[in-house]
């Protein structure tokens, strides 16, 4: 009895130790019971996805590719996982195999319409630039209002700036790091700060009482400016006067006003120490010289050397050592500040129109009716070097930035051609960086802040007719002047003041215009 359990014991272990013996056998058999029973389709797929019949050790090592490295089972379904193909191609594959596009059960058009806001109202009538815009859609009545908010703001905020920036960030996000705190969470005291460099699109700007508020001319203005040093504004006009004004931008009390027997004032300029004022009538040889400090008028009428009906236009070196005069016939007199005498004289060839000094004092640049511009030296009285500018035909107005770098040209079409310096001493043809063209009519003033962010432009011939460019980009400010509301009329001088906190303006109605410039790099003025 007992060699035959024997025989049995090791019968059961050979069947254990077989391929499909013993349990494994049992279990075969069940699962083809159950392959049996199920639908041909299902049997199909089973056979597609792990193959036909396999041993136990083929199951397990496709139950294991299955799994992958990470030991979770990955379901694929079909033929998805194609190579080179991202998890998300793969996803939007199945989907767009696998769901049924559903359509709408209905379509309402006036959904789809735009609603229209009736401007007529009398909340919003204010808002119409013409009767066409009697009914507005909701994304322009948006716009308008941020328009009429920036304009009653002078630009865009500060803070709303921030937010902007934040909001597009964050929606340009990709998700691969950490939002940021919201710095407006963590901070507390005055937002509205000055930025380090002029942003372009929009001035922020104020405007303030008028700088002559307390004695407005009744005559043309024909010169406004700024004390180099001092908080004070001058005006002078046609009106035989000059006056001097504190400006704070909220009185602007009057400090001192002089008047000048028969003589209308062409053009008043402070001496570079802002000590004296020197003044020149529209037809006259005389010019006055009047001495702040001293509270004197000094006549000059006879300059030895200096053949001249009249005189007119003037400009002051940076240096204060040097007056020049622009005479006709193409005459430059290069006189001394100090004595009033003359120094020598310079011709180009044609008219001279206008003349200023390099910031330096070394250099005079000269522009002609004929659109040259001459380049003299100031010591040796020599010319340098001319240059032609592109595309004048008949040259008004000059400038020279307070730094030295950008040359700006006026002429009669409008045009403004912005060269660099060393452009200007290099090429007798130069290309302008820039040819500003917002002005139709003749341009007749041009004015660098002292920071060389701003270049102003201006014609006295067309009403409103002042443009403020954003340099080094060379694009125009649109905020001003302010649309539709015309209250510059003929812009006749324009100047900023020393640290370029304020602007002002004089017109033809014998106003001082008065802006504040609030996100300039310096803003107290």
């Amino acid at each position: 009895m007992e060699p035959a359990r024997g025989r049995v014991r090791a019968q059961r272990k050979r069947r254990k130790a077989e391929p499909g013996g013993g349990d494994e056998e049992v279990r075969r058999a069940r699962h083809q019971a159950l392959l049996a029973g199920k639908p041909a389709v299902e049997r199909c797929l089973e056979e597609l996805v792990f193959g036909g019949a396999q041993d136990a050790e083929e199951e397990a090592e496709l139950l294991q590719r299955l799994r992958g490295p990470g030991g979770q089972l990955d379901v694929v379904t079909g033929n998805l996982l194609k190579e080179g193909s991202s998890d998300s191609e793969v996803e939007n594959e199945a989907k767009d195999n696998f769901l049924p596009s559903k359509k709408p059960a209905w379509v309402d058009d006036e959904d789809e319409a735009e609603e229209l806001i009736d401007m007529t109202h009398r909340y919003r009538k204010d808002m119409m630039k013409s009767d066409a815009e009697k009914k507005l859609t909701k994304e322009k009545l948006q716009r308008r209002l941020q328009e009429q908010f920036q304009r009653a703001m002078g630009g865009v905020p500060f803070w709303a700036q921030k937010n902007k920036k934040k909001a597009r960030k964050i929606a340009n996000d990709d998700g691969s790091g950490e939002d940021e705190d919201d710095e407006l969470l963590h901070k507390t005291g005055n937002f509205v700060s000055a930025s380090e460099t002029l942003p372009r699109g929009i001035l922020q700007m104020k405007n303030c009482l008028h700088a002559n508020n307390e004695r407005p001319s009744d005559a043309k203005l024909t010169t406004v400016q700024f004390h180099p040093s001092a908080q004070v504004v001058m005006t002078a006009g046609l009106d035989q006067s000059i006056s001097l004004f504190q400006v704070d931008g909220k009185t602007n009390p009057k400090i001192q006003s002089i008047h000048l027997e028969r003589f209308p004032v062409h053009k008043a300029h402070f001496s570079a120490d802002g000590e004296q004022v020197i003044a020149t009538s529209i037809r006259n040889k005389l010019f006055y010289v009047y001495d702040m400090m001293g509270g004197n008028i000094i006549p000059v009428n006879q300059i030895r050397g200096m053949q001249e009906k009249f005189v007119r236009n003037f400009e002051v070196s940076p240096d204060g050592l040097f007056l020049l005069f622009t005479g006709t016939s193409g005459y430059l007199h290069l006189l001394s500040m100090k004595t009033k005498e003359l120094i020598g004289s310079m011709k180009i060839n044609g008219n001279a129109v206008a003349s200023a000094f390099s910031p330096d004092s070394s250099k005079i640049y000269t522009n002609s009716e004929e659109g040259e511009v001459f380049i003299w030296d100031v010591k040796s009285r020599r010319c340098l070097h001319r240059f032609t500018d592109e595309g004048c035909l008949r040259g008004t107005c000059l400038a020279v930035s307070k730094n030295g770098q950008y040359v700006a040209c006026g002429s009669s079409s409008g045009v403004v051609n912005v060269y660099t310096q060393d452009v200007c001493l290099r090429e007798t043809n130069p290309k302008p960086v820039k040819a500003i063209m917002n002005l139709i009519t003749a341009a007749t003033s041009l004015t660098f802040n002292p920071t060389t962010e701003i270049l102003a432009v201006a014609s006295k011939e067309a009403t409103d007719a002042v443009r403020l460019v954003h340099i080094p980009s060379f694009t125009v400010f649109s905020n001003f002047p302010v649309f539709r509301r015309k209250l510059i009329y003929f812009a006749q001088s324009m100047d900023f003041s020393p640290r370029s906190g304020f602007f002002s303006i004089g017109n033809n109605k014998g106003k001082a215009l008065l802006y504040r410039c609030c996100n300039l790099l310096v803003q107290v003025s």
